[in-house]
């Protein structure tokens, strides 16, 4: 087992994989001057863990492995991972919102729970679960996942006429294989990872056993067509663009067309009780610290990008802004309190697996997307025209250029022109390049539709307590104040 370096990553992506692109098939995405400034992007990533390694990697049986592997036994090992997975988040700031260890904690979430994946006679697929997750663990594996059916029309249920044609579902079977044709969105990673994994994301009905699947196959199987939107990944020097020249994680539609996946990689088959149980004990738990350990260093740097700004503006004072950066800070200290509360109340699950509070994420859940666009919006009002006036770095190299940009474009506090164009160009990129606007939009609906979450924030509420608080206060109202003639129906 071991924590493969950037290298490594790259060498296992040439496989030949069915990648389309802007109309052509990329079959060697290594090869590509597309994705060469994502992919040293994702491979920074790799030689990232091992260079912050105390935090980010854990020993493990015969080696090491990302922490994001960790199977939680004790609240001590939430508080390590959580350690681990803050680092990871640090690399990208945030931005990166499907790094390998978002479904890499996933998997160590199922492994260990075998009273729901061994569920009515599932015991082979739990086997086949483990087996997987280890080996993602000891070769280091990068993973995307697509839990969603595409949807043609909204008026017709999920499952049912033009949208149930869609699904991805089972089509048949060999002696050592199952055979899956349909669609799922949305791959982000997808020419990126080493493997595709599908697993519940919403329930399905009982009646419909053949879209009851999860399983796992690598990106070059046979019938796998990835379809990718415009790329936003730019061949431009981290200066002028920080986030656009490495952050470009990529979306991709993804086709199954006869895939056959092999027996020993299914971890459910055809088995709704299985699948709708998946999600239902523990996940939320589970999957938010990531989540929001990404989120939190996000808003953090947010906060520090914006106080600089106004400091380099010589606005640090207006009231008005600092408004604006208490609203920043709000934000990120909320974060940072809902993630300390759900490990305080984290608990054993089940099985001996420990997972945190699932109640302050479901609060979190359809508020935080709002605060995100928020941020994007506050960035630009403190940038305002300097965000459209920023020199790129080759300007300050011209002979001619250099001294006028020192006189003209420095900042307040004895801050560079060079200096203060770089903190532009990064909010400017943060938040209104074409990658900083698919990242809000990405925000948007990462943890699902808010108005959805707060529905089952309602259900969550009504289901963990009695809410008696009306009638209990206006009976002890009433006992109350009776003896000074106020109370009900005592005539005054």
């Amino acid at each position: 087992m071991a924590a493969r370096t950037g290298a490594e990553y790259l060498d296992g992506l040439r496989d030949k994989r069915n990648v389309w692109v802007n109309g052509a098939v990329v079959c060697d995405v290594t090869q590509s001057d597309l994705f060469r400034g994502s992919l040293a992007g994702m491979a920074g990533y790799f030689d990232w863990q091992n260079k912050f390694a105390d935090a980010c990697v854990i020993e493990s049986e015969g080696g090491v492995c990302n922490v994001s592997h960790l199977i939680p036994k004790s609240a001590e090992d939430l508080v390590q991972r959580r350690e681990g997975l803050y680092q990871l988040a640090k690399y990208s700031v945030g931005m990166l919102g499907r790094t390998p260890d978002y479904v890499n904690v996933t998997f160590a979430g199922f492994a260990g729970q075998p009273s729901i994946w061994k569920q009515d006679g599932n015991e082979a697929g739990f086997e086949n679960l483990c087996n997987f997750q280890r080996e993602i663990a000891d070769k280091d594996l990068s993973l995307t996942h697509t839990i969603v059916h595409p949807i043609v029309d909204k008026r017709v249920p999920d499952y049912e006429g033009v949208n149930q044609q869609l699904a991805l579902r089972k089509v048949g079977e060999t002696s050592d294989s199952i055979v899956v044709s349909g669609a799922r969105i949305l791959a982000t990673l997808g020419p990126f990872a080493d493997e595709l994994a599908v697993y519940p994301g919403h329930p399905i009905p009982a009646d419909q056993p053949d879209i009851a699947m999860a399983f796992s196959v690598p990106m070059n199987t046979p019938g796998l067509k990835i379809l990718c939107r415009d790329h936003y990944g730019l061949d431009r020097n981290v200066f002028d663009h920080p986030f656009s020249s490495r952050f470009d994680e990529q979306d991709a539609f993804v086709i199954f067309d006869e895939v056959e996946v092999p027996k020993h990689r299914v971890f459910c088959d055809s088995n709704p009780t299985v699948f709708n149980s998946a999600m239902r004990k523990g996940w939320t738990g589970n999957i938010m610290q990531q989540t929001v350990v990404r989120a939190l260093v996000k808003l953090e740097f947010a906060y520090d990008l914006a106080n600089r700004m106004a400091n380099v503006t010589g606005q640090i004072e207006r009231s008005e802004i600092t408004q604006m950066l208490g609203e920043l800070w709000s934000y990120a200290e909320l974060t940072r309190t809902t993630l300390r509360a759900a490990e305080v109340g984290a608990h054993d699950y089940g099985d001996g697996t420990w997972f945190c509070d699932e109640a302050p994420f479901v609060a979190l859940r359809p508020t935080m997307p709002g605060w995100m666009v928020r941020v994007n919006d506050i960035l630009k009002q403190l940038g305002s025209h300097n965000l459209l006036a920023t020199p790129a770095s080759a300007d300050f190299s011209d002979e001619v250029l250099e001294p006028l940009l020192t006189e003209y474009l420095r900042g307040a506090e004895n801050t560079s022109a060079e200096e203060r164009a770089r903190l532009f160009r990064t909010a400017w990129d943060f938040a209104g390049s074409a990658l900083g606007g698919r990242v809000e939009l990405y925000e948007r609906f990462y943890l699902a539709s808010a108005p959805r979450n707060f529905s089952i924030a309602h259900m969550l509420a009504q289901n963990t307590r009695q809410w008696n608080q009306v009638p209990e206060f206006w009976q002890e109202t009433d006992e109350i104040t009776k003896p000074y003639g106020l109370g009900f129906n005592s005539g005054q």
